[in-house]
């Protein structure tokens, strides 16, 4: 059921073990002193022991609170006082020590439990060890939990990566959890015969109900050991798919690209004509002919990629944000096929996603809605949702709940977005970001964004431009695709600041902008811009938990770039 990879060695876990741990867990808790209602954070990596301190505190009426093993120590400070915590469960010392200083700031004491052994510590093994000694006692209170605990409870808060201020505690019960997972679990074509790979944190919705989906299905669960290891470990268990990021998933596209880049002759030919047909390949194209050529590169090229990750068709789940269309286009042509989807924590996540189950797949779009779910559009075209998929509100605010989830039950997204051909849901931009220029025109920095970044040379970019006459953006070059290019042409350079102010390489970055600019409006054209060297990460601030742009943030690092790129326009 479920597995761990530990240096270099999968330790499994069966159904039983899963159920047997679970209650050892939940009688553990209760032996502790711990009542119905307490709250149990849990900071870790992902690995099985993350599913019995989930099930094992819902099983002995507590709420379980799952918290990235990143974040800063204000943060977790912030957490902690804000979601009363009474006990935490981490994964291992490494992450003990970086929670300590916080403990000792709390004011009042937290009982911390090691998942790891520990001579000095609670520990899992000793948790186990003690509910099993107790189970006799409190087995009758687990069992009377298991009838009387309603559906609409809170099982779990689940705090938003907080990219626009303090982290707000998302309230979700067990059937919000339930329904949601079961919801895409229809949509799944994969079983008990089947192995997933798990990497994107458990403590991230979309992947938690991704793992409760999986578990309903029966698909053996792999917690990959790190992120660094995803492709070794897809290989070494064969798996059949995975969840992914599209920052992932453009990383694993560069790494193919790569390869290609490093051949010659009739190799690099033949791998240019498989990744030109890959990049533009349409998965309604049924015509014989066409079909022959992908059997051909399949034959030559796609298969080679699948080898190095196990060997297997796969299915990708991709969520979090927009996926360019030539990366779904290239995974799609050699059987990784990528299914978009999309949602928020305050849905449970999903409100919307492709569907292998039924057989459609349309790029650019996140699918269809929810079966049971009611799907809506405000004026300004901002998506609202409405169904058991929609939180219980926000823990101890009730004035942010009722900002986002009105009087009719309608939670309000703030994504803007339409059905394409009346069914599939596209998302177009996010309604807070949207600005207005001085001439009183809007512009949707996230479409623009998705444009700049869909060409090979742009890495990342910012579109900036509120109360001014034109729309600028901060743009971070792709140095790999760069360095592919400046070869090519026989330039050279030295350092990376040289590269960028090549006049050659200036000169390409500008006709990549203008190629972009073309498929705009007039007034979202971006007529000034500002290239940076700098990498945009979660540990510098500039992404959020989830990898989008703290726009916030990026704002106070470019201030006086952005002042000075204006002033000169």
């Amino acid at each position: 059921m479920l597995a761990r990879r530990f240096h270099g060695k999968w330790i499994k876990y069966s159904i039983d073990d899963y159920i047997e741990l679970s209650h050892a867990v939940a009688y553990g808790l209760l032996a502790l002193g711990y009542q119905a209602g307490a709250k149990v954070i849990s900071i870790c990596p992902n690995r099985p022991e993350w599913n019995f301190i989930d099930m094992g505190s819902n099983l002995a009426h507590m709420i379980h609170i799952p918290v990235y093993g990143t974040l800063s120590q204000e943060e977790y400070l912030y957490i902690f006082n804000n979601s009363d915590v009474d006990l935490i469960a981490v994964g291992n010392a490494a992450l003990y020590k970086r929670i300590e200083p916080v403990l000792k700031n709390l004011g009042r004491e937290v009982k911390v439990i090691m998942m790891d052994d520990s001579e000095d510590m609670m520990c899992f093994s000793k948790l186990y060890e003690l509910g099993r000694e107790k189970a006799a006692e409190f087995g009758p209170v687990v069992e009377e939990n298991k009838r009387t605990i309603s559906k609409d409870e809170c099982a779990s808060i689940v705090y938003t990566s907080g990219t626009t201020g303090d982290p707000k505690g998302v309230m979700l019960s067990h059937y919000n959890l339930m329904f949601n997972s079961h919801g895409h679990a229809v949509r799944q074509n994969k079983n008990y015969t089947h192995k997933m790979v798990s990497f994107l944190p458990l403590c991230h919705v979309y992947e938690r109900t991704m793992n409760y989906e999986y578990q309903e299905l029966a698909i053996s669960i792999y917690y990959a050991e790190s992120l660094a290891t995803v492709a070794s470990d897809l290989k070494d268990c064969k798996a059949d798919g995975f969840c992914a990021v599209p920052r992932v998933l453009n990383l694993m596209y560069n790494k193919f690209d790569d390869a290609g880049n490093k051949l010659t002759g009739i190799k690099r030919a033949i791998y240019r004509g498989a990744w030109n047909y890959a990049n533009n390949f349409d998965n309604y194209n049924h015509n014989p002919f066409y079909l022959l050529q992908k059997k051909l590169w399949d034959k030559l090229v796609y298969s080679k990629w699948r080898e190095n990750l196990g060997g297997k068709e796969m299915l990708v789940v991709s969520g979090g944000s927009s996926i360019q269309a030539k990366i779904v286009r290239t995974f799609n042509a050699a059987k990784l096929h990528i299914f978009e989807g999309y949602g928020m924590t305050e849905s449970s996540p999903v409100i919307a996603v492709n569907s292998p189950a039924d057989g459609y797949n349309i790029i650019g779009t996140v699918g269809k809605k929810l079966e049971g779910t009611e799907l809506d559009f405000g004026p300004d075209g901002e998506i609202l949702t409405r169904g058991p998929h929609v939180m219980l509100g926000y823990y101890k605010n009730p004035e942010a709940t009722a900002e986002v989830i009105d009087r009719d039950g309608w939670l309000h997204t703030g994504d803007i977005g339409y059905l394409q051909d009346g069914q599939y849901l596209k998302i177009t931009d996010r309604k807070k970001e949207i600005f207005k220029l001085s001439n009183g025109k809007y512009i949707a920095p996230q479409y623009i964004e998705t444009k700049l970044n869909e060409t090979d040379f742009i890495e990342a970019s910012f579109v900036v431009g509120a109360d001014q006459k034109i729309a600028g953006a901060i743009i971070v070059p792709s140095v790999h695709a760069l360095k592919e290019w400046t070869a090519k042409n026989k330039l050279t350079w030295k350092t990376p600041e040289e590269l960028i102010n090549l006049p050659e390489v200036q000169k390409l970055l500008h006709d990549e902008i203008e190629k972009v600019n073309a498929s705009l409006a007039a007034h979202e054209a971006i007529k000034v811009y500002r290239i940076v060297l700098d990498e945009w990460t979660v540990d510098n601030g500039l992404l959020s938990q989830t990898l989008k742009l703290k726009r916030r943030n990026l704002y106070k690092r470019y201030g006086s770039l952005v002042d000075e790129m204006f002033a000169k326009a």
